[in-house]
This record gives C-alpha cells, structure tokens and sequence, in this order.
C-alpha cells in the first residue's frame, strides 16, 4: 500500500462508525440506584444527588442522578471472557474493525492519549441510554517518542430514550509503528 492510499483510507474514516455499523449501542439496563451507588463507592464520590433520594428530590434535578461521566458505563455490553488473552485484553470480539489496514501497513500499536466529556444532561433513574461513535478527526503522520503514527479521534454521542443528547465524549489514540 502505498503512502498516497494510506492517507487515502484514513481520512475515509473521518463521519464513518467506529464500528463499521451505524447501529447505536444500547445499554443493557435502564440508569439504576445499585450501579449508580457502586460507581459512587468505588470512586469515593458521595454527592448526595447520587445516593440520598430525599436530597436529591430536593435538589435541582427532582430526584436521583447518574455521575455524568458514568455515561460510558451504561453503554458497556457484558464481556466475553473467553478467548480474551487471544483478543489482546479486548474484551468484545472485533468482527469489524475499520482500522485493520493499519495493522496491514504497520501501525501495530495503540495508545489511549486523551478523552474529554460535554455533558448536556445528567442521566435519570430509568433512562435507557444508547451511544453512537464516528470517527471525528484523523491527523497527518506525526512522530512521538513512542513511534511514528497517526493521531485518530472518534465521537460517541450518548442519548436517552427519546433521543435527547445527553452528552459527548471525544477520545483521541495514536496508532503508531514502535520507535526501534
């Protein structure tokens, strides 16, 4: 493949799904107090809107809330644990992955840099959220310590039941060819 078509084929992904399918991610249960009090405690965030229902009915948002950065949570499918050592940890099995001629061309390498959240709304008890994710933003070649790659950017868009946007989150990794 030459420089020319990897370009080519990179900057093809920027509006295409991340997962070659434009089908939203459902969450597998609706927003809920037991999930909502596990995050709470495991991350030792106490906010009363969380976890005192009679505090929260009183507060701004007239009842329990989710964390908004839980928002990842709620889409996450149950993993498959077999065979996950054979997926490199991944925890779902790929059966399309729209970057795979990176893999082809070298870009073997994959590190998380960066990810940032807008939150329109905080989710409710009982919200049933769903995410879609495109490729936002794809980068020239760049050079790092770690190696020589490209920066890729995708969007998920979390919403609600009735299709109201709840928030966004960007998350930006280098694929990179290993400095040697």
């Amino acid at each position: 493949m030459t420089d020319t078509d990897l370009h080519a084929q990179l900057k093809a992904l920027v509006g295409q799904p991340t997962g070659g399918s434009a089908k939203p991610s459902l969450a597998p249960d609706p927003v809920n107090q037991p999930m909502i009090r596990h995050w709470a405690y495991a991350l030792d965030d106490m906010n009363p809107v969380y976890l005192d229902p009679e505090f929260a009915a009183n507060s701004r948002f007239d009842g329990i809330v989710s964390p908004p950065v839980m928002l990842q949570t709620w889409t996450m499918p149950a993993p498959k644990l077999e065979g996950i050592g054979e997926r490199g940890g991944s925890p779902l099995e790929i059966t399309n992955n729209p970057t795979a001629f990176l893999d082809e061309a070298g870009y073997t390498s994959i590190v998380a840099t960066n990810s940032e959240f807008e939150i329109n709304r905080y989710p409710k008890l009982g919200d049933v959220i769903s995410a879609t994710s495109v490729y936002e933003e794809v980068s020239d070649e760049k050079t790092t310590a770690l190696g020589t790659g490209f920066f890729l950017t995708w969007v998920l868009t979390y919403t609600d039941q009735h299709g109201e946007v709840l928030g966004r989150q960007r998350f930006r990794v280098l694929r990179f060819k290993p400095a040697r």
